[in-house]
């Protein structure tokens, strides 16, 4: 029997994996889809993701394909695997895909939001899904250091030291910094992302808003080519996959 592709868009919450990865020890999403659909299917799965976000990490619309012989339409396999899958990861749609399809081969666009709580206590039911900040924070300035950013850089200061990849250029559409209510949301777009390339972006805007950079240094931190060069990297938890846009 012919084999079809199937893609799935994917939401979850993180907290309770080590990332979406396969691990040797520790639950990951990758490991409760390919298990799941393999239950369903009746045959061995593994799913192709198209961003592997690290432990803590949460989605909103990640993608993932994978190959199948069996017969069930391509929209029905969210409803059923929804049925399988644990409280915290949940299928948006499922649709059938040309069997070439890698998520990781096509040009897209991807969003991702890092979500600050500022107050002077933290709140408990925001405590999994944003970084409680209780010291005042120059919003004007972290905006302004955040536009030194858009446009296509080499963002080697804004990776984690030992990634392996071949360029370290990359290009961002958008670097929002946005007020809604207590939170201060940082929304960035771009054509892709380095190892921990967000958070160290909050990190070091961050630190702007403390006072502790001028908004201007970006530029310097751009130039300098060194991970030592950028701020802290902000926590996991902040952070959410919010869409991919495929071009």
């Amino acid at each position: 029997m012919e084999k079809k592709r199937i893609r799935i868009i994917v939401a979850y919450d993180g907290t309770n994996y080590h990332g979406w990865q396969l691990q040797e020890s520790g639950s990951t999403i990758e490991e409760e889809l390919n298990r799941c659909l393999s239950e369903l299917l009746g045959e061995r799965i593994r799913v192709i993701g198209a961003s592997r976000t690290d432990s803590g990490v949460h989605a909103m619309g990640n993608v993932a394909v994978f190959d199948t012989q069996n017969r069930m339409p391509a929209e029905k396999v969210a409803y059923a695997l929804n049925q399988r899958l644990p409280e915290d990861i949940r299928i948006q749609k499922s649709e059938e895909v040309p069997p070439d399809w890698h998520p990781r081969h096509c040009h897209s666009i991807k969003t991702y939001e890092y979500r600050i709580y500022r107050a002077e206590f933290s709140m408990p039911v925001k405590r999994l899904y944003s970084y409680f900040f209780y010291r005042p924070l120059d919003i004007v300035c972290m905006r302004e250091a955040a536009a030194c950013l858009e446009g296509e850089h080499d963002f080697r200061s804004f990776c984690q030291t030992g990634a392996q990849v071949e360029s370290t250029v990359r290009t961002l559409y958008a670097v929002q910094v946005e007020e809604q209510g207590a939170d201060l949301v940082v929304k960035i777009r771009g054509n892709g992302f380095l190892y921990n390339m967000v958070r160290i972006i909050v990190g070091t805007l961050i630190e702007v808003g403390q006072g502790r950079r001028e908004p201007g240094s970006m530029t310097a931190v751009l130039e300098a080519g060194n991970r030592s060069a950028a701020g802290a990297t902000a926590p996991a938890h902040g952070l959410t996959l919010v869409k991919y846009e495929f071009l």
